[in-house]
């Protein structure tokens, strides 16, 4: 086998996996895919703690940007760090849950992988503090300014 040959091999290789050899339930069509991504949101908002203050945090941060009149590079901004966070606490949440399943005891591996997850949604809240300082701050600290004559 050429070198050519073992790259194009491991590039493709997982392209040939056929997940329903292997995967329990796969979905057959879109309502279904629909109905999976739906349980899977109810899941989140049931049983992951730091879903519910997420619930909690974006109708504040949206509430206060229409109060400030955001223009739409600031709304893009917004909804892209909101949506970061929220992905990453939902990929969170799947490897947690893939790592329990297959570990029966503690393995310093399975620490890793939880441990990198959780770093994950971090540096997506700190980025979103981050941004929404910059995006909410200005028009926010004019507002004040101008409530209390500073």
């Amino acid at each position: 086998m050429t070198r050519i040959d073992k790259i194009r091999e491991r590039l493709t290789s997982t392209a040939k996996i056929d997940p329903n050899d292997y995967a329990l339930n796969t979905s057959r069509n879109r309502v279904d895919s629909l109905g999976y991504a739906l349980a899977g949101w109810l899941y989140m908002i049931r049983w992951q703690r730091n879903t519910w203050l997420m619930a909690l945090a974006t109708p504040i941060v949206v509430a206060i940007a229409v109060w400030l009149r955001i223009d739409r590079t600031g709304w893009a901004l917004l909804c892209i760090v909101i949506t970061i966070v929220w992905l990453t606490e939902f990929l969170n949440a799947a490897v947690e849950a893939a790592i329990d399943l297959n570990t029966s005891e503690f393995h310093p591996m399975a620490k890793v992988g939880k441990d990198v997850a959780a770093g994950a949604v971090l540096l997506g809240v700190l980025n979103s503090i981050i941004v929404g300082l910059l995006v909410l701050g200005p028009p926010l600290w004019a507002r004040l300014m101008l409530w209390f004559g500073g």
